[in-house]
């Protein structure tokens, strides 16, 4: 058995070390948290399946929060006069009540049908709605860096969500209770700084605690939650289309019930575990997933922890080299900076058209409820294609592709755009445009597929112990991108193929973007900026050939081999 073990090990690249007791003398297995996975407890089993469940969910309140000021904000309809009032206007048109006296006309809808109608954001104060929305994305920017850098240096994935999950339920009621606008636009961007934390966090937590070939797909499964809450936001918008306020208030109790009732089956990310030092609960979190898949760690099995030192060989005395990495900044390394900043930018283009498509669905001329949930239903075939095709095809050429699509989408937008006030009103008359919709809707998918894409290719571009920091920035690259959406929606409404322009514009601009980062398919996680800088350096001498022998990497076990 012994001879086994050390057998696997040194394929592995693993150290044994032999501690003797009295006369006889224990073997210690040594490894990484993938070796565990990928050899002992298995990719994605059962164990697997039910975290990546439990954590995922938390991304239906994160879609639902995030695009409630469709239904909230809304522009109401219809107006018509008051009984015993004379007033003449088109009825179909907000504008036209503009020359009209106070007190002679109201909504059909009801004064608290939206924000817009109960607070009269109308006329010359017809700008006031974006405030809100850009504010909301502008706080989950300061949110994302906020939660990264406290699930990475302070309180784990976990605890952050819990965190974050208490926070949006706090101010998603208090949003309720908004007396005027500007408290409103506050309490907005309070709550887009509460649900910040939701999303990086859950995606780490899930990706981080199954095996390599599976963290795409894994990735992508959190999306058809995200999915789930756009396409529930109709079904609730409708049902309280006669007061914004319950809409909120409806919205409040999911993050809520969600941290009491399933949070606590969760389990902490054995990766942060195991870089904070923690060896013996990351070990206990690894046993429960293989308890629960039907198997057993070996008794003598220990984690290789990247931030300490020990013997001197193999990939410990990297480990032991990059000690001091794990107190190193993603900003203080050069080659981790200049990636960061180029996934940035990146985010800022995809941020900006995916968020901008959804809020647009006003000037469509349809049903409201109609389009958003026909735009809710592309997210699913999104998730679903960029499900399978990250299985085998490369991060960076299904990003940019899906970038490229979009943009190109947005542009064919233009050639069936009505633009004027005089020409829309006559597309809504005779039903809108179906082809407009239809290539906006699959603009809108492939923008969704780069969207979630990205998510994914950031978390296998940067090594643990920034990982979670770097998923932030990139979060709010793309919460920047969408607080400036916004104000394209608002100069839709005066030329809707400018603003089509301007979206392809963007999406073109990210995917060109994306072909000066790394390819990161099949690439193993490493733990610090030290090893993941030597990994990517040995995958470039052994793609290119400079090596005359495969050589393993500090990250990496015997599947490389297996594959070459």
């Amino acid at each position: 058995m012994e001879e086994e073990q050390e057998l696997i090990a040194q394929q592995a690249g693993l150290s044994i070390s032999s501690v003797e007791k009295g006369s006889s003398t224990a073997t210690k297995l040594e490894l990484t948290v993938d070796e565990v996975i990928e050899g002992y407890i298995g990719s994605f089993g059962l164990s697997q399946i039910l975290h990546v469940f439990l954590v995922s969910l938390a991304w239906t309140f994160d879609s639902q929060n995030t695009l409630a000021t469709i239904f909230s904000d809304a522009q109401p309809s219809s107006w018509r006069c008051k009984a015993g009032s004379v007033c003449e206007g088109d009825q179909s048109s907000a504008a036209s009540v503009c020359a009209l006296a106070p007190g002679t006309w109201e909504w059909i809808g009801g004064k608290t049908s939206s924000t817009i109608a109960e607070w009269s954001l109308i006329c010359d104060r017809k700008f006031l709605p974006a405030i809100p929305a850009s504010l909301f994305f502008l706080g989950s920017l300061l949110g994302s860096a906020f939660f990264g850098r406290l699930a990475d240096k302070r309180l784990g994935r976990k605890r952050t969500v819990l965190l974050s999950c208490l926070l949006t339920s706090a101010t998603s009621f208090l949003t309720s209770l908004s007396p005027n606008i500007w408290i409103y636009a506050l309490l907005r961007f309070s709550n887009g700084f509460a649900r910040a934390g939701i999303g990086i966090c859950c995606l780490v937590l899930s990706t981080e605690a199954v095996g390599r070939k599976w963290r795409g797909q894994v990735g992508q499964y959190g999306f058809f939650f995200f999915t789930a809450g756009f396409l529930s936001l109709p079904m609730i918008g409708y049902s309280t289309r006669t007061c914004w306020r319950t809409l909120y208030k409806i919205l409040s109790l999911f993050p809520l019930v969600y941290s009491i009732v399933f949070l606590p089956f969760v389990s902490e990310s054995p990766r942060w575990l195991l870089v904070m030092g923690r060896s013996k609960e990351a070990l206990d979190v690894l046993k429960n997933f293989a308890r629960l898949n039907g198997k057993k760690l070996p008794t003598n099995l220990s984690l290789a922890n990247p931030s300490s030192s020990g013997n001197k060989t193999g990939c410990e005395e990297s480990a032991e080299r990059s000690a001091a990495d794990a107190n190193e900044s993603l900003w203080t390394t050069k080659w981790a900076a200049q990636r960061m900043i180029l996934v940035m930018f990146t985010g800022f283009g995809v941020g900006f058209v995916y968020y901008g498509i959804q809020l647009n669905v006003e000037n469509l001329n349809f049903d409201l409820y109609f389009s958003v949930a026909f735009n809710a239903l592309m997210e699913i075939p999104a998730v679903i294609i960029g499900t399978v095709l990250l299985s085998f095809t490369n991060r960076r050429f299904l990003f940019s592709q899906s970038a490229f699509l979009a943009g190109v989408s947005c542009i064919l937008c233009i050639f069936f755009s009505n633009n004027g006030a005089q020409n829309q009103t006559k597309a809504a008359k005779s039903g809108g445009s179906w082809p407009q919709l239809t290539i906006e809707a699959i603009g809108f998918m492939a923008a969704s597929t780069a969207f979630d894409v990205l998510y994914i290719y950031c978390v296998e571009l940067f090594p643990t112990n920034v990982r979670n920091f770097a998923v932030s920035f990139l979060r709010q690259a793309l919460m920047l991108g969408a607080s400036v959406s916004p104000s394209l929606v608002v100069l839709g409404r005066l030329s809707p193929s400018l603003s089509f322009l301007i979206f392809g514009g963007f999406a073109i601009f990210s995917g060109v973007l994306s072909l000066w980062l790394p390819e990161t398919k099949d690439a193993p996680l490493c733990e610090t900026l030290n090893m993941q800088q030597e990994e990517e350096e040995i995958r470039r001498r052994n793609l290119s050939g400079e090596n005359h022998v495969f050589e393993l990497g500090n990250c990496d076990s015997d599947d490389n081999l297996e594959k070459l």
